[in-house]
Protein backbone atom coordinates (compact mmCIF):
# COMPACT_ATOMS: atom_id res chain seq x y z
CA UNK A 1 0.00 0.00 0.00
CA UNK A 2 1.40 3.49 -1.04
CA UNK A 3 1.62 6.31 1.80
CA UNK A 4 -1.24 8.27 -0.55
CA UNK A 5 -3.33 5.48 -0.64
CA UNK A 6 -2.62 5.10 3.10
CA UNK A 7 -3.72 8.95 3.91
CA UNK A 8 -7.35 9.75 4.61
CA UNK A 9 -8.82 11.97 1.68
CA UNK A 10 -10.11 15.67 2.13
CA UNK A 11 -12.55 17.35 -0.47
CA UNK A 12 -12.79 20.71 -0.20
CA UNK A 13 -12.93 24.01 -3.01
CA UNK A 14 -14.77 27.37 -4.04
CA UNK A 15 -17.39 28.52 -6.41
CA UNK A 16 -14.56 30.50 -9.63
CA UNK A 17 -16.60 33.81 -8.67
CA UNK A 18 -13.55 35.75 -9.06
CA UNK A 19 -10.18 36.30 -7.32
CA UNK A 20 -9.48 35.19 -3.62
CA UNK A 21 -9.44 37.42 -0.77
CA UNK A 22 -7.38 37.67 3.04
CA UNK A 23 -11.34 36.10 4.16
CA UNK A 24 -10.62 32.99 1.98
CA UNK A 25 -6.93 32.63 3.08
CA UNK A 26 -7.66 33.32 7.07
CA UNK A 27 -10.45 31.17 6.46
CA UNK A 28 -9.53 28.03 4.92
CA UNK A 29 -6.25 28.81 2.66
CA UNK A 30 -3.97 28.57 5.07
CA UNK A 31 -5.57 25.68 6.29
CA UNK A 32 -5.44 24.09 3.26
CA UNK A 33 -1.78 24.57 2.29
CA UNK A 34 -0.95 22.49 5.85
CA UNK A 35 -3.78 19.52 5.14
CA UNK A 36 -1.95 18.74 2.03
CA UNK A 37 1.02 17.22 3.95
CA UNK A 38 -1.47 15.15 6.30
CA UNK A 39 -4.06 14.10 3.89
CA UNK A 40 -5.11 13.16 -0.05
CA UNK A 41 -6.71 16.67 -0.82
CA UNK A 42 -9.65 17.21 -4.07
CA UNK A 43 -10.00 20.84 -4.08
CA UNK A 44 -12.75 21.56 -6.43
CA UNK A 45 -12.98 24.10 -8.58
CA UNK A 46 -16.88 24.36 -8.32
CA UNK A 47 -18.32 25.99 -11.22
CA UNK A 48 -21.49 23.81 -11.52
CA UNK A 49 -22.39 25.22 -8.10
CA UNK A 50 -22.17 29.06 -9.54
CA UNK A 51 -25.11 28.35 -12.09
CA UNK A 52 -27.77 27.80 -8.90
CA UNK A 53 -27.55 31.51 -8.54
CA UNK A 54 -26.37 32.84 -11.49
CA UNK A 55 -27.57 30.49 -14.77
CA UNK A 56 -27.54 33.18 -17.23
CA UNK A 57 -24.71 32.53 -20.26
CA UNK A 58 -23.08 36.64 -19.80
CA UNK A 59 -22.44 34.77 -16.28
CA UNK A 60 -21.11 31.52 -17.60
CA UNK A 61 -18.88 32.91 -19.88
CA UNK A 62 -16.97 34.66 -16.96
CA UNK A 63 -16.25 31.26 -15.26
CA UNK A 64 -13.32 30.91 -17.66
CA UNK A 65 -11.29 33.56 -16.24
CA UNK A 66 -12.39 33.43 -12.85
CA UNK A 67 -10.92 29.76 -12.76
CA UNK A 68 -7.88 31.12 -14.14
CA UNK A 69 -7.30 33.72 -11.19
CA UNK A 70 -9.03 31.52 -8.64
CA UNK A 71 -6.00 28.48 -9.63
CA UNK A 72 -3.22 31.11 -9.83
CA UNK A 73 -4.56 32.36 -6.01
CA UNK A 74 -4.23 29.00 -5.17
CA UNK A 75 -1.09 28.16 -6.34
CA UNK A 76 0.66 31.65 -4.74
CA UNK A 77 -0.80 30.49 -1.45
CA UNK A 78 1.31 27.42 -1.69
CA UNK A 79 -1.18 24.52 -2.71
CA UNK A 80 0.94 22.35 -4.19
CA UNK A 81 -0.69 20.32 -7.46
CA UNK A 82 2.22 17.30 -6.81
CA UNK A 83 0.45 16.88 -3.29
CA UNK A 84 -2.86 17.72 -4.08
CA UNK A 85 -6.13 17.50 -6.72
CA UNK A 86 -7.05 20.38 -8.43
CA UNK A 87 -9.98 19.70 -10.50
CA UNK A 88 -13.00 21.40 -12.68
CA UNK A 89 -16.37 20.13 -11.95
CA UNK A 90 -18.06 21.00 -14.38
CA UNK A 91 -15.44 18.49 -16.41
CA UNK A 92 -16.73 15.52 -14.16
CA UNK A 93 -19.08 13.51 -16.43
CA UNK A 94 -20.00 11.32 -13.02
CA UNK A 95 -20.70 14.32 -11.04
CA UNK A 96 -23.84 14.55 -12.84
CA UNK A 97 -24.77 10.97 -13.07
CA UNK A 98 -24.50 10.88 -8.67
CA UNK A 99 -26.47 13.78 -8.59
CA UNK A 100 -29.36 12.53 -10.37
CA UNK A 101 -29.16 9.21 -8.00
CA UNK A 102 -28.58 10.77 -4.52
CA UNK A 103 -31.72 13.55 -5.68
CA UNK A 104 -33.84 9.90 -5.14
CA UNK A 105 -32.97 9.65 -2.01
CA UNK A 106 -33.52 13.01 -0.14
CA UNK A 107 -36.84 14.60 0.93
CA UNK A 108 -38.08 17.98 -0.43
CA UNK A 109 -38.51 18.73 3.52
CA UNK A 110 -35.05 17.67 4.35
CA UNK A 111 -34.03 20.22 1.80
CA UNK A 112 -35.96 22.67 2.45
CA UNK A 113 -35.30 22.58 6.36
CA UNK A 114 -31.68 23.77 6.18
CA UNK A 115 -30.92 26.60 7.41
CA UNK A 116 -28.40 27.86 4.68
CA UNK A 117 -31.35 27.78 1.91
CA UNK A 118 -32.98 30.64 2.63
CA UNK A 119 -29.54 32.54 3.50
CA UNK A 120 -28.39 31.55 -0.05
CA UNK A 121 -31.42 32.96 -1.85
CA UNK A 122 -31.51 35.77 -0.13
CA UNK A 123 -27.64 36.67 -1.01
CA UNK A 124 -28.59 35.75 -4.67
CA UNK A 125 -31.49 38.60 -4.27
CA UNK A 126 -34.12 35.30 -4.57
CA UNK A 127 -37.54 35.48 -2.86
CA UNK A 128 -39.28 32.42 -1.50
CA UNK A 129 -41.25 31.86 -4.39
CA UNK A 130 -38.75 31.74 -7.17
CA UNK A 131 -35.92 30.08 -5.30
CA UNK A 132 -34.89 26.93 -8.41
CA UNK A 133 -34.80 23.70 -8.46
CA UNK A 134 -31.04 23.91 -8.54
CA UNK A 135 -30.61 26.07 -5.40
CA UNK A 136 -32.95 23.61 -3.64
CA UNK A 137 -30.53 20.99 -4.71
CA UNK A 138 -27.48 22.94 -4.02
CA UNK A 139 -26.68 20.19 -0.93
CA UNK A 140 -27.19 16.96 -2.89
CA UNK A 141 -24.44 17.91 -5.51
CA UNK A 142 -22.23 19.00 -2.83
CA UNK A 143 -22.70 15.26 -1.33
CA UNK A 144 -21.67 13.93 -4.51
CA UNK A 145 -19.04 16.20 -4.99
CA UNK A 146 -17.62 15.04 -1.65
CA UNK A 147 -19.13 11.30 -2.20
CA UNK A 148 -17.23 11.10 -5.60
CA UNK A 149 -13.56 10.50 -3.93
CA UNK A 150 -15.16 8.89 -1.18
CA UNK A 151 -13.80 11.40 0.83
CA UNK A 152 -13.74 10.71 5.02
CA UNK A 153 -12.97 14.55 6.10
CA UNK A 154 -14.97 17.99 4.82
CA UNK A 155 -12.85 20.72 6.23
CA UNK A 156 -16.25 23.51 6.74
CA UNK A 157 -17.43 26.34 9.56
CA UNK A 158 -20.02 25.68 12.30
CA UNK A 159 -22.55 27.17 9.99
CA UNK A 160 -22.17 24.26 7.21
CA UNK A 161 -22.28 21.38 9.16
CA UNK A 162 -25.70 20.71 8.05
CA UNK A 163 -25.05 19.91 5.05
CA UNK A 164 -22.53 17.36 6.17
CA UNK A 165 -24.90 15.61 7.83
CA UNK A 166 -27.18 15.21 4.55
CA UNK A 167 -24.14 13.76 2.88
CA UNK A 168 -23.76 11.52 6.01
CA UNK A 169 -27.15 10.77 5.54
CA UNK A 170 -26.85 10.23 1.91
CA UNK A 171 -24.34 7.81 2.08
CA UNK A 172 -25.97 5.62 5.24
CA UNK A 173 -28.96 5.03 3.13
CA UNK A 174 -27.50 3.88 -0.03
CA UNK A 175 -25.10 1.65 1.96
CA UNK A 176 -28.39 0.31 3.37
CA UNK A 177 -29.84 -0.27 0.23
CA UNK A 178 -27.62 -1.33 -1.56
CA UNK A 179 -24.13 -2.41 -0.22
CA UNK A 180 -21.21 -0.82 1.64
CA UNK A 181 -20.07 1.26 -1.21
CA UNK A 182 -19.33 5.00 0.63
CA UNK A 183 -17.59 6.30 4.19
CA UNK A 184 -19.32 8.63 6.26
CA UNK A 185 -17.25 12.04 6.08
CA UNK A 186 -17.18 13.76 9.34
CA UNK A 187 -16.81 17.70 9.51
CA UNK A 188 -13.30 19.03 10.50
CA UNK A 189 -14.00 22.13 11.96
CA UNK A 190 -11.66 24.95 11.02
CA UNK A 191 -10.28 26.71 13.98
CA UNK A 192 -9.93 30.59 12.56
CA UNK A 193 -12.38 33.22 12.96
CA UNK A 194 -14.20 34.54 10.17
CA UNK A 195 -12.44 37.84 8.70
CA UNK A 196 -14.29 40.82 9.58
CA UNK A 197 -14.91 43.28 6.41
CA UNK A 198 -13.43 46.48 5.62
CA UNK A 199 -16.28 48.45 6.48
CA UNK A 200 -16.70 46.58 9.76
CA UNK A 201 -20.24 45.11 8.71
CA UNK A 202 -20.26 41.43 8.37
CA UNK A 203 -17.38 38.91 7.11
CA UNK A 204 -15.55 39.91 4.06
CA UNK A 205 -16.92 39.28 0.98
CA UNK A 206 -16.36 40.26 -2.52
CA UNK A 207 -20.40 40.81 -3.25
CA UNK A 208 -20.46 43.51 -0.24
CA UNK A 209 -17.07 45.30 -1.52
CA UNK A 210 -14.99 45.22 1.92
CA UNK A 211 -12.39 43.02 0.39
CA UNK A 212 -8.87 43.40 0.68
CA UNK A 213 -7.63 40.80 -2.43
CA UNK A 214 -4.45 38.04 -2.52
CA UNK A 215 -3.87 39.87 -5.96
CA UNK A 216 -3.96 43.62 -4.82
CA UNK A 217 -1.32 46.04 -5.78
CA UNK A 218 0.53 48.08 -2.90
CA UNK A 219 -1.22 51.43 -4.15
CA UNK A 220 -4.82 49.07 -3.97
CA UNK A 221 -4.29 47.70 -0.56
CA UNK A 222 -3.30 51.06 0.91
CA UNK A 223 -6.46 53.08 -0.53
CA UNK A 224 -8.48 50.20 1.29
CA UNK A 225 -6.63 50.37 4.74
CA UNK A 226 -7.32 54.02 4.93
CA UNK A 227 -10.58 53.92 4.22
CA UNK A 228 -11.53 50.97 7.04
CA UNK A 229 -13.84 51.23 9.47
CA UNK A 230 -12.49 51.97 13.01
CA UNK A 231 -14.19 53.42 16.04
CA UNK A 232 -16.69 56.03 15.09
CA UNK A 233 -16.77 57.79 18.30
CA UNK A 234 -13.34 58.78 17.67
CA UNK A 235 -13.77 62.16 15.74
CA UNK A 236 -10.36 63.45 16.81
CA UNK A 237 -7.00 61.39 17.41
CA UNK A 238 -6.32 62.81 21.08
CA UNK A 239 -9.86 60.94 22.19
CA UNK A 240 -9.53 57.39 23.76
CA UNK A 241 -10.72 54.70 21.40
CA UNK A 242 -11.79 51.34 21.95
CA UNK A 243 -9.44 48.82 20.58
CA UNK A 244 -12.19 45.46 21.34
CA UNK A 245 -13.81 44.77 17.87
CA UNK A 246 -12.42 47.37 16.01
CA UNK A 247 -11.42 46.04 12.27
CA UNK A 248 -8.32 47.64 12.11
CA UNK A 249 -6.60 46.03 14.83
CA UNK A 250 -8.04 42.40 14.22
CA UNK A 251 -6.26 42.98 11.21
CA UNK A 252 -3.56 44.01 13.30
CA UNK A 253 -3.56 40.81 15.23
CA UNK A 254 -3.57 38.49 12.33
CA UNK A 255 -1.55 40.16 9.62
CA UNK A 256 1.45 42.36 11.77
CA UNK A 257 4.16 40.24 12.75
CA UNK A 258 5.61 43.19 14.93
CA UNK A 259 3.51 42.10 17.78
CA UNK A 260 5.77 44.68 20.11
CA UNK A 261 4.26 47.55 17.49
CA UNK A 262 0.89 46.44 17.91
CA UNK A 263 0.84 46.38 21.67
CA UNK A 264 2.11 49.79 21.84
CA UNK A 265 -0.80 51.09 18.61
CA UNK A 266 -3.16 49.49 21.33
CA UNK A 267 -1.68 51.39 24.12
CA UNK A 268 -1.84 54.56 22.60
CA UNK A 269 -5.20 53.88 20.67
CA UNK A 270 -6.79 53.51 24.27
CA UNK A 271 -4.66 56.58 25.21
CA UNK A 272 -6.01 59.00 22.42
CA UNK A 273 -1.98 59.53 21.80
CA UNK A 274 -2.24 57.97 17.94
CA UNK A 275 -4.04 58.75 15.49
CA UNK A 276 -5.67 56.40 12.49
CA UNK A 277 -3.46 57.65 9.97
CA UNK A 278 -0.28 56.25 11.74
CA UNK A 279 -2.43 52.80 12.59
CA UNK A 280 -3.37 52.77 9.33
CA UNK A 281 -0.18 53.41 7.92
CA UNK A 282 1.40 50.43 9.58
CA UNK A 283 -1.36 48.40 9.10
CA UNK A 284 -0.98 48.55 5.08
CA UNK A 285 2.76 47.73 5.18
CA UNK A 286 1.97 44.77 7.53
CA UNK A 287 -0.38 43.46 4.97
CA UNK A 288 1.57 44.53 1.75
CA UNK A 289 4.45 42.88 3.43
CA UNK A 290 2.26 39.43 3.89
CA UNK A 291 1.30 39.54 0.49
CA UNK A 292 4.49 40.36 -1.23
CA UNK A 293 5.38 36.65 -1.66
CA UNK A 294 2.16 35.37 -2.61
CA UNK A 295 1.95 38.43 -5.52
CA UNK A 296 5.65 37.38 -6.66
CA UNK A 297 4.45 33.71 -6.76
CA UNK A 298 1.54 34.37 -8.51
CA UNK A 299 3.05 36.36 -10.88
CA UNK A 300 5.51 33.69 -12.05
CA UNK A 301 2.87 31.15 -12.00
CA UNK A 302 0.81 33.67 -14.87
CA UNK A 303 4.15 34.24 -16.89
CA UNK A 304 4.49 30.24 -17.00
CA UNK A 305 2.39 29.96 -19.95
CA UNK A 306 -0.10 27.57 -20.10
CA UNK A 307 0.69 25.92 -16.25
CA UNK A 308 -2.64 27.05 -15.18
CA UNK A 309 -4.27 25.02 -17.92
CA UNK A 310 -1.86 21.58 -17.37
CA UNK A 311 -2.66 22.03 -13.21
CA UNK A 312 -6.42 22.04 -13.61
CA UNK A 313 -6.25 19.42 -17.26
CA UNK A 314 -4.07 17.12 -14.95
CA UNK A 315 -6.33 17.36 -11.34
CA UNK A 316 -9.56 16.66 -13.55
CA UNK A 317 -7.99 13.55 -15.48
CA UNK A 318 -6.92 12.46 -12.66
CA UNK A 319 -10.24 13.24 -10.41
CA UNK A 320 -12.30 11.78 -13.64
CA UNK A 321 -10.61 8.42 -12.84
CA UNK A 322 -11.40 7.96 -9.60
CA UNK A 323 -14.83 9.23 -10.06
CA UNK A 324 -15.46 6.69 -12.87
CA UNK A 325 -14.59 4.15 -10.28
CA UNK A 326 -16.75 5.39 -7.62
CA UNK A 327 -19.71 5.51 -10.37
CA UNK A 328 -18.44 1.61 -11.32
CA UNK A 329 -18.55 0.74 -7.90
CA UNK A 330 -22.12 2.31 -7.23
CA UNK A 331 -23.28 1.09 -10.58
CA UNK A 332 -22.78 -2.29 -9.67
CA UNK A 333 -24.04 -2.33 -5.95
CA UNK A 334 -27.30 -0.92 -7.58
CA UNK A 335 -27.68 -3.73 -10.54
CA UNK A 336 -28.02 -1.17 -12.97
CA UNK A 337 -24.74 -2.60 -14.74
CA UNK A 338 -26.16 -6.15 -14.63
CA UNK A 339 -29.38 -5.41 -16.31
CA UNK A 340 -27.19 -3.23 -19.17
CA UNK A 341 -24.96 -6.09 -19.44
CA UNK A 342 -27.64 -8.70 -20.18
CA UNK A 343 -29.32 -6.30 -22.85
CA UNK A 344 -26.18 -6.42 -24.52
CA UNK A 345 -25.78 -9.46 -24.33
CA UNK A 346 -28.84 -10.53 -25.88
CA UNK A 347 -28.44 -8.08 -28.76
CA UNK A 348 -25.10 -8.94 -29.68
CA UNK A 349 -25.88 -12.55 -29.73
CA UNK A 350 -29.33 -11.56 -31.94
CA UNK A 351 -26.93 -9.42 -34.29
CA UNK A 352 -24.79 -12.69 -34.93
CA UNK A 353 -27.71 -14.94 -35.61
Amino acid sequence: MTEETEKKRILTGDRPTGNLHLGHYVGSLQNRVELQDKYDCYFIIADLHTLTTKPEKEHILKIRDNVREMVLDYLACGIDPKKSTIYLQSAIPAVYEMNLIFEMMISINRLTGLPSLKEMARNAHIDDESIPFGLLGYPVLQSADILMPRAHLVPVGKDNQAHIELCRSIARKFNAYYGEVFPEPDVLLSNVPTLIGTDGQGKMSKSAGNSIFLADDPKTVEKKVRGMYTDPNRVHANIPGTVEGNPVFIYHDIFNPNKEEVEDLKKRYREGTVGDVEVKDKLAYAINQFLAPIRERRQVFSEDKGYVEQVIYEGTMHMNEVANATVKEMRSAMGLTGGWNKISRVARKRQGS
